[in-house]
């Protein structure tokens, strides 16, 4: 059985994957003998050095007969309670944390201030769901039911137990703070997790050749890409790929690079376990051979299709921000992305993206190929989009900041005004 020391100060991260958000400040701090840093996840791969990991197990999922609406709560309750046992487990090893902190919304935090009560509670805000003007109602194709609308407010039920329980909270934008309740603002503050600009950087004349893979593409000129956990309406799969068929017809030399998963990530899946790909490749006719999936990528494999993107594609709902499309700015990508609240934090059209209409694969199949057609004149957009990024989200710069206000409550105020207009200001 593994003793703790009692000397140094004693962190505990909660996600149940691993290492997800906390990957950065993890590494840090298990790299300091000041810390002791302990993980508990649901996720069995992956290790960091100087951080002990440690394994919760659900005893079940959410049980058929439980009323929909709370089946969600059902889990996290479920999880919490493996947590629980998780924490009781380690205090008996003589870890007892001084900092807590998790993601909401899975339930792994709902039970440790009881378990730990003189802990400090930190919760990573990531999403509060409304049925109305954010994301569940923004397709007029699919008109929310009374049964929807419920089924929404009740899913916050997790959420809103961290948000009374915990001492801080932290959103990675703007606008994701404001879907949270006015009432518990003063709870949150506004940090991006930054991104690495150090190693998301451009490759002038890059071409994209993935051994692993067996995709060569080093004969491309007209490469357009796409990134996505997963393939699904949130993230405008169906309109990209309607996009794709339109660039396909237009322009004979162009190849198309998707990468992620075909599953759904965000938001409902096709009945009869059919896939949004599978969808909307029956659907459209496609040129397959200049269609690549690539599945889910390493990150030097992913990073390789950006610095070789001629333009990249994004589109959301108005929702959670993707990781991936500050990376591909950092990159150096010509971004073009829906015109949607979380994008309009980060981009001004013109200026270091182009704004397009999501509903409208003509429109973004015409800014693409604007883009294909005058590759020098984007050279400038490209370059203030990674200038974005490493003037307002770099890791390098965010990191020790995150860090200071997880262990200090404190984010330094220099430069204030220009913080809180990009979204990482304090109230």
């Amino acid at each position: 059985m593994k003793r703790f020391s009692h000397k140094p100060r004693r962190i505990l991260f909660l996600h149940p994957n691993f290492p997800a958000q906390f990957r950065h400040l993890a590494t840090t701090l298990g790299k300091d003998k000041n810390y002791q840093v302990v993980f508990g996840t649901n996720r069995r791969e992956g290790e960091i050095r100087g951080v002990h990991k440690v394994i919760y197990n659900p005893s079940r999922q959410a049980s058929a007969q439980t009323h929909h609406y709370i089946r969600n709560l059902e889990n996290a309750v479920i999880s919490a309670q493996a947590v629980y046992r998780m924490a009781e487990n380690l205090k008996s090893q003589g870890f007892v944390p001084d900092i807590v902190y998790g993601h909401s919304g899975w339930g792994p935090s709902l039970f440790i201030k009881d378990v730990f009560p003189q802990a400090e509670l930190l919760c990573y805000f990531e999403w509060f769901y409304h049925a109305r003007g954010s994301d569940a109602d923004f397709d007029p194709t699919e008109p929310l039911t009374v049964d929807d609308e419920c089924r929404i407010r009740v899913k916050n039920a997790p959420v809103l137990v961290d948000l009374y329980s915990c001492d801080r909270g932290l959103s990675p934008t703007n606008w994701q703070r404001q879907q949270f309740p006015p009432e518990y603002h003063s709870k949150i503050t506004v940090f991006h997790d930054g991104v690495d600009t150090q190693y998301f950087c451009p490759q002038p004349g890059a071409k994209l050749i993935l051994p692993r893979i067996n995709l060569d593409l080093s004969h491309v000129d007209e490469l357009v890409t796409y990134v996505g956990r997963g393939m699904e309406p949130y993230r405008g799969f169906p309109q990209f790929m309607e996009t794709v068929a339109l660039i396909q017809q237009r322009r004979p030399n162009c190849h198309v690079v998707v990468v992620g998963e075909d599953r759904v990530a965000y938001g409902k899946k096709l009945p009869e376990g059919q896939t949004y790909k599978q969808l909307m490749l029956a659907k459209l006719d496609l040129d397959l051979s200049r269609l690549h999936f690539t599945g889910r990528l390493p990150y030097s494999e992913y990073l390789q299709v950006l610095q070789a993107s001629s333009a990249h594609i994004y589109l959301t709902r108005p929702f959670v921000l993707s990781w991936s499309m500050l990376e591909a700015m950092a990159t150096g990508c010509l971004l073009v992305a829906s015109n949607t609240p979380p994008v309009l934090e980060i981009i001004e059209d013109g200026i270091n993206g182009l704004l397009v209409d999501f509903f409208s694969p003509q429109k973004i199949a015409d800014k693409v190929e604007s883009v294909l057609n005058h590759p020098e004149d984007m050279q400038v957009i490209r370059q203030r989009a990674r200038d974005t990024i490493v003037k307002n989200y770099d890791l390098a710069t965010l990191l020790p900041q995150h860090l200071e206000w997880m262990l200090t409550g404190k984010i330094p105020r220099t430069d204030k005004k220009r913080v809180k207009s990009k979204g990482f200001g304090v109230d």
